[in-house]
């Protein structure tokens, strides 16, 4: 991978965590586009891979959040291209709704959590190789349809589809995977009182999110 790969990032506090981590383990290079300071994005042909990030911007406000649309399109080209993508949490949905899906409002889901992968997960080359139970933390009160022809791959109780997959390298992951002890403060500070995950839950969080993300880039590198 010669080309950097492009961050979106829709808050300062909601940035790459583990993907920044492993993508610099890898020796390769990342260019965040932060959208609160300027609705910057880059080509399709400028980048080796998209991670777009979480935030409390909803998918449907497209009024006065105008990058969404472009988002959304980058996101399209740059599965439709080829290229690995991976969204989380605002990013997932934000991968629905540019293959046609309708994110709704839900009940709040937040602090930590587990989902349980489905079968179809199970078979994954991302999820398959970290078991069935996953611990994560959940941060959101926002939901989607799955788009057609993308795969389940993780619920919870409270929403069916929390990981999808649409074809081999673009995944989307409603809850947080990607922190780690490191982001404590900030979920301490940020997250509704009394939700903020343990430092324990954490170190479980990133173990398994390490596994995750690894096992995505090495899909991405393949």
């Amino acid at each position: 991978m010669n080309k950097p790969w492009a961050v979106v990032k829709h808050v300062r506090v909601a940035g790459p965590a583990l993907v920044g981590a492993l993508l610099e383990e890898r020796s390769i290079r990342y260019i965040e586009y932060p959208m609160y300071e300027s609705p910057d994005l880059p080509s399709i042909t400028d980048i080796g891979g998209l991670a777009v990030m979480g935030g409390p911007l909803h998918d449907t406000d497209d009024f006065p959040y105008a990058h969404l649309p472009r988002e959304r399109t980058l996101i399209r080209e740059t599965v439709t291209a080829g290229l690995p993508m991976v969204g989380i949490c605002l990013g997932a949905q934000l991968l629905a709704t540019a293959f046609g899906s309708e994110v709704f409002r839900g009940r709040p889901e937040t602090g930590p959590g587990r989902v349980t992968v489905t079968e179809d997960g199970a078979r994954d080359p991302v999820f398959g190789p970290v078991g069935s139970d996953l611990p994560v933390v959940h941060w959101h009160q926002d939901t989607f349809d799955l788009p057609v022809g993308a795969v389940r791959l993780a619920s919870s109780p409270m929403y069916e589809n929390q990981a999808f997959t649409i074809g081999r390298l673009a995944y989307g992951f409603q809850f947080h995977a990607e922190m780690s002890r490191d982001q404590l403060p900030m979920m301490q500070a940020e997250m509704p009182e009394g939700t903020a995950p343990s430092g324990e839950h954490m170190d479980e969080v990133e173990a398994v999110g390490r596994k995750m993300v690894g096992s995505f880039l090495d899909l991405a590198e393949g």
